[in-house]
């Protein structure tokens, strides 16, 4: 295979994507350019003081990692600057960030969690930048509004997600299918290594974490004890795997089929994820690659979020796998 780099696989594919502009390009050059300004800090992280928490919580209410924290500024202060953004949004950040007149503006909206599954970088387990993007109703001028920027999933042109792990990788869709590229450190590019990646009709991996059963409702756990009792298409038992960084965990999903879970519970009644940083930019590339994403009885993409940092459970993978826990959750009604 040639060294077919992102912005060059971009190119090839612009007259497919009627809004893959030199702006959106420029967007995601800059979207590179920080990630891999992360990687270099993660793949040093134990050397440079940046392990463990500062203390502080976020607008999640969750505990914020030194690392978090660094990747957020990096991200803000790098998309404030490409000229393609009118706004931003950050699972860290409270408020949206609008891109202020200092700066030039374009017509899109990024959304993102700058580290998703930080917590696991002091056991040095793979983490991943997550993000979305929209662009502005047309017509709008002046300064953003937060209704614009709660569109449905559906409405997304572009997602995706840089790996961190044994090698760092970007895996992205503009609308056209779902790529992953690797970064290869000799050229310091982003090379396509995995062309047109499809999820398995059927997979034989579920990921949960079954330590939070006693908080589920009935209906959730025949979820899960339908995954314990059915059989692979080899006709095997499904095995459990299951990381506890979302990034990681999607991300074997993509490559070997299954099903990814995080339900709804007596805590979280409304879910955990995220979605406009978590749930919409994976269920975007699960559908692209052939899969389905629902939070149990309504499709992900089609949610309109009633704030910014709403939250929805999350069943995203094979398609096949999806639809029983669709079936499960409808009998049980």
């Amino acid at each position: 295979m040639a060294d077919i780099t992102v912005t060059e696989h971009l190119l090839l594919h612009q007259k497919r994507s009627p809004h893959a502009t030199g702006q959106f390009t420029g967007l995601l050059y800059d979207l590179i350019l920080s990630g891999k300004s992360i990687a270099r800090r993660i793949n040093k992280a134990g050397l440079l003081d940046i392990l463990g928490g500062t203390g502080e919580v976020n607008v999640q209410g969750e505990d914020v990692q030194k690392m978090d924290s660094i990747a957020n500024r990096i991200m803000i202060y790098r998309m404030e600057r490409c000229g393609a953004l009118c706004a931003m949004s950050s699972e860290e950040e409270a408020e949206l960030i609008r891109v202020g007149p200092e700066f030039p503006r374009g017509d899109y909206i990024l959304i993102f969690d700058p580290l998703d599954g930080s917590s696991n970088i002091d056991i040095n387990v793979d983490v991943g930048t997550i993000f979305s993007i929209l662009r502005r109703p047309a017509g709008n001028t002046g300064e953003v509004t937060v209704e614009e920027v709660l569109q449905p999933g559906i409405q997304q042109v572009g997602a995706g997600y840089i790996l961190y792990g044994p090698s760092t990788m970007l895996v992205l869709t503009t609308g056209q299918g779902v790529h992953g590229f690797t970064l290869d450190p000799g050229v310091g590019e982003f090379l396509l290594s995995h062309p047109d990646m499809q999820i398995p009709e059927q997979g034989y991996i579920y990921s949960v974490n079954e330590g939070y059963w006693r908080y589920w409702d009935q209906p959730t756990r025949e979820v899960v004890k339908w995954f314990h009792n059915c059989e692979s298409p080899d006709g095997k038992p499904y095995s459990a795997r299951y990381v506890g960084a979302l990034v990681a965990d999607f991300h074997r999903t993509l490559l070997r089929g299954g099903i990814y879970m995080y339900p709804a519970d007596q805590r979280k009644p409304d879910g955990k994820l995220r979605m406009l940083c978590e749930a919409n930019p994976l269920a975007f590339l699960a559908e692209q690659a052939g899969g389905r994403a629902s939070d149990g009885r309504h499709r992900i993409l089609e949610k309109k979020p009633d704030r910014l940092h709403a939250r929805t459970p999350l069943f995203i993978g094979s398609r096949k796998d999806v639809e029983a826990v669709e079936r499960i959750y409808a009998e049980q009604s």
